[in-house]
């Protein structure tokens, strides 16, 4: 979303090393004056508020319809419950992620020429939050 020249973009930083790096991320950009305003949700899967959070940060994320979102905690002890993760891909219909691999002009690196894509399914298999096991019958 963008108002008076700037653009709105949610920010969940996640959990684990994901504080320290939207904490440079806002840093980076802001010593760059990039043009956004930062809606921060501090979603966790470590406490029960994690859920209201969790409803915001997906309302959030519809309304600004650009975000930046580290990894969730997802409590493997908690019988029933779905990651964050999972949750959030459903809840958007986000069913797959795209990475950009391409080298920067001017920076150096050990392959040349590199320009692909990845694009990785979210919803299915290991990323469907199902458990399954392979048996031989």
């Amino acid at each position: 979303t963008k108002y008076g020249g700037k653009y709105t973009v949610t920010l969940i930083p996640g959990d684990g090393i994901g504080q320290e790096t939207a904490a440079a991320v806002k840093t980076i950009f802001r010593a760059a004056n990039v043009p956004v305003e930062w809606e921060q949700l501090d979603v966790t899967g470590y406490t029960q508020e994690g859920d209201l959070l969790f409803k915001q940060s997906v309302d959030s994320l519809v309304r600004n319809k650009v975000a930046l979102k580290g990894i969730l905690y997802t409590p493997i002890s908690k019988l029933g419950h779905q990651s964050f993760n999972v949750a959030m891909r459903k809840d958007l219909d986000i069913y797959a992620s795209l990475v950009i691999i391409k080298n920067l002009k001017g920076c150096p690196a050990r392959h040349k020429n590199v320009d692909f894509a990845i694009i990785r399914e979210n919803t299915e298999g290991e990323y469907s939050g199902l458990e399954h096991q392979v048996r031989n019958n």
